[in-house]
């Protein structure tokens, strides 16, 4: 079971073994967490393809999220998931570790010091409603502002992430005291990340993000915000899907309540 750091040349494997696990292939988003984060694999001892994956994001000097955390349906139940982890929880260092787990992977993750700290659930649909007249298509321009407010509220550096929402997303708006991006997935279009300081702020973004991009999209919404929920549920947002929120090592930085979706939930 021996780990190596993958390349770009593995992202076809990845591809493949995330549809084996009956994941969508999710070409854009792997490229994007392969330039932002660490990713570690395990070859198959067949000769075909990977065994294992997981990808490392570093925030700064004090946060890390682990992502992707997939294992061939052939060689699973042979400790390969754990040796990643183990793997990927080494190189994190003393940095609070997070990431969103399925309640398949929650036991292996709780045997590794993990706590659930919360729930969100995936919501898809085609989003209905109005612009809100509050926001504005971002440039680069914006970015320092965009920045230091992401700074504030995150808690810690994700620069490096932000940078690359003009390139990687479909579009990136601001507001007076908030920002949003949106970017486009195997299926539909992810909204996120969406940061501001107050919830009517960020209805706006998401919203005026979801008319701009029309047909489905998705949100992550976390469990405890139920007034967002309804709102969103209220505009046609549907089909929940559960998982766990789970840190290690401490607890997560920022000001919660501002941050309102994640950018993806492999990035936190």
């Amino acid at each position: 079971m021996t780990v190596r750091q993958l390349t770009p040349s593995d992202l076809d494997d990845c591809a493949r073994l995330a549809k084996d696990r009956g994941w969508l292939p999710e070409p854009h988003k792997w490229r994007l967490l392969f330039e932002l984060g660490t990713p570690y694999g395990i070859d198959a001892p067949d000769g075909d393809g990977l065994a294992a994956t997981n990808i490392l994001t570093r925030y700064g000097d004090d946060h890390a999220v682990i992502s992707m955390v997939l294992t061939a349906s052939r060689f699973a139940r042979q400790g390969l998931a754990r040796r990643l982890m183990e793997h990927a929880l080494d190189q994190a260092g003393d940095r609070t570790v997070s990431l969103y787990a399925t309640d398949q992977g929650r036991p292996l993750y709780e045997q590794l010091g993990f706590t659930v700290v919360g729930r969100a659930a995936k919501h898809t649909g085609v989003f209905r409603g109005v612009p809100s007249g509050r926001t504005a298509p971002a440039t680069e321009a914006d970015l320092p502002g965009i920045l230091a407010l992401d700074t504030e509220l995150f808690g810690t550096d994700r620069s490096a992430a932000l940078r690359r929402m003009f390139g990687f997303g479909e579009q990136v708006r601001v507001a007076d005291g908030g920002f949003g991006h949106c970017w486009r997935n195997d299926e539909n279009v992810v909204i996120g990340p969406v940061v501001a300081r107050d919830e009517a702020t960020a209805r706006a973004l998401i919203g005026d993000l979801a008319l701009h991009v029309g047909g489905e999209v998705r949100m992550d919404l976390d469990l405890s915000r139920g007034s967002l929920i309804e709102w969103a549920v209220e505009h046609g947002m549907g089909d929940p899907w559960e998982v766990s929120i789970m840190v290690r090592g401490g607890e997560l930085p920022g000001d919660r309540p501002a941050l309102f979706l994640p950018y993806m939930q492999a990035l936190g």
